[in-house]
């Protein structure tokens, strides 16, 4: 069985709290990966997310490592053609820019489920791209 590892990272501060924009995207994840891992079982196909706090003190010192998803391995931006941004968010993250994403004239702050299954059947099917590359090398 292989398996595709989607691995969230936010911020979460020293009372356990977090961004309404991190908090909105794992909602998001959550469902994409149930999502995901009901169309991709028929291919033997496991989808397991993986979640990174990042603490206050790494935040401020690189806020855009905060809503950041890699699908895997590779950022989300990368599988979907985004353009990362920043942009101000809430009182949790002070007076930190917050990640965003750009698809065209498109802005998002919270990560949508659309987005995040595109990527993931995306990086699925490399998953079985590389699987008959490596079948073709052996013979």
């Amino acid at each position: 069985m292989k398996t595709l590892t989607i691995r969230w990272h936010r911020l979460v501060d020293e009372s356990g709290r977090t961004c309404d924009r991190c908090r909105d995207t794992g909602n998001t994840v959550k469902s994409a990966c149930s999502k995901l891992q009901k169309a991709l079982a028929a291919r033997s196909v496991q989808v397991r997310l993986e979640t990174e706090a990042i603490s206050v003190r790494a935040f401020k010192r690189d806020p855009l490592q905060s809503n950041r998803l890699l699908i895997g391995g590779r950022p989300l931006e990368e599988w979907v053609g985004a353009a990362v941004g920043q942009s101000q968010c809430c009182h949790v993250c002070g007076d930190s820019q917050c990640r965003t994403l750009t698809i065209g004239s498109t802005t998002f702050e919270a990560i949508p489920e659309e987005l995040i299954v595109k990527a993931g059947l995306l990086a699925a099917a490399e998953l079985f791209g590389d699987e008959k590359q490596k079948k073709a090398r052996e013979r």
